[in-house]
């Protein structure tokens, strides 16, 4: 039986890289979005192209209220499309940056922070539990920023930071289900993140790739590939790890 991945935020950057790499791995994907649902259903096309199924599901990763609803329609396409009522790894990658000093960081720009990734990962792991087989996986997504410091990263890297530590109290509670826990932390990473700054203005490239061993930054296909590997029976064993896959950033 091909396993069941819910990647949220997929419909582009990591998530979308993520998700193709676990269809190559013969997994199956229910992904979500925020807004980009062209995007999303191009996924959708891309990982059946691989012999998959998928199905992509909206959602704002940073509104608790609407986790309850997201919920029945993951249960909803389970039974419809794979006649299951459990899903098999959770990928909580959906998210977005902000960047100011911290005499300058707005308490909006705070708050939409904490609701999206951290927030958003306590509760909406929370709402899916339900819906998770024993013995499945989950993967959290942090950052380099949070062992690295740079300038104006201050309140996403804290946001960051306590993912990693809920990480690990998940991977505890959830032990007796068989349930194992990790948290990937990408460094920098051309992709459309934070607007893209990485991918497109060449400052902010130099910079990273002047902090990194390799001596450039990362591209999706760096970490899509990891993120997919850990939901393999090939790294059963590993749990309540913080993974850092930055090519040696800041060492």
């Amino acid at each position: 039986m091909r396993k069941i991945s819910l990647v949220t935020g997929a419909s582009r950057g990591l998530g979308r890289n993520s998700a193709l790499h676990i269809a190559r791995n013969g997994g199956d994907v229910i992904l979500t979005y925020q807004s980009r649902e062209a995007d999303a259903m191009a996924v959708v096309r891309d990982i059946e192209a691989l012999g998959g199924k998928a199905v992509a599901l909206q959602l704002d990763a940073g509104r608790v209220s609407g986790f309850p609803d997201f919920a029945r329609r993951v249960g909803a396409a389970l039974a419809h499309t794979w006649q299951r009522d459990t899903f098999d790894h959770l990928v909580n990658n959906a998210g977005h940056g902000d960047v100011a000093p911290l005499a300058e960081m707005s308490e909006a720009a705070f708050d939409k922070l904490v609701d999206v990734h951290f927030k958003g990962v306590f509760f909406l792991t929370q709402q899916l539990l339900p819906l998770l087989s024993d013995g499945g996986r989950i993967v959290n997504l942090s950052s380099g920023l949070t062992r690295v410091s740079a300038p104006g990263w201050s309140a996403y890297a804290a946001v960051k930071g306590a993912v990693e530590v809920l990480t690990v109290y998940m991977a505890k509670e959830l032990g007796s289900r068989g349930i194992a826990v990790n948290v990937v932390a990408p460094g920098a990473i051309e992709t459309d993140f934070f607007g893209g700054a990485v991918r497109d203005t060449p400052e902010f490239n130099q910079f990273f790739a002047g902090m990194t061993a390799l001596g450039r930054v990362g591209v999706a296909d760096d970490i899509g590939p990891m993120i997919a590997s850990l939901l393999t029976e090939d790294n059963r064993w590993v749990n309540a790890q913080r993974i850092e896959v930055s090519g040696g950033q800041g060492i």
